[in-house]
């Protein structure tokens, strides 16, 4: 079965571990022959590709599933102080002294 396409799989991050290497092989060795800005539009097509990869990593690797989504909200909004306190007190609590202001 296909990895649904929110995820970033381990066969995927090899395969843009290894256009990393590519590229930077790819630039060591033009660099050693002195030729490494006669190969531009070689290095601009594969700088894109992993340029490409590397976005959708980014994006798939922080991507938060609805469920997670909402686990992360619940917690959020539990971390929040609760609207209900207020710091002025209701004239129903004879119980405190009168404010002196």
């Amino acid at each position: 079965m296909a990895e649904p396409d929110e995820t970033y799989g381990e066969s995927r991050s090899r395969h843009l571990t290894e256009l990393l290497r590519q590229l930077a092989a790819r630039i060591d060795s033009l660099d050693r022959q002195g030729e490494l800005l006669g190969h531009v539009s070689e290095l601009l097509r594969l700088m894109g590709d992993a340029r490409s990869e590397l976005f959708h990593y980014e994006v798939r690797s922080t991507y938060d599933s609805p469920e997670v989504a909402e686990n992360r909200r619940i917690v959020e909004d539990a971390s929040q102080p609760p609207d209900f306190l207020t710091s002025e007190r209701e004239d129903d609590e004879p119980w405190h002294p009168p404010r002196t202001e």
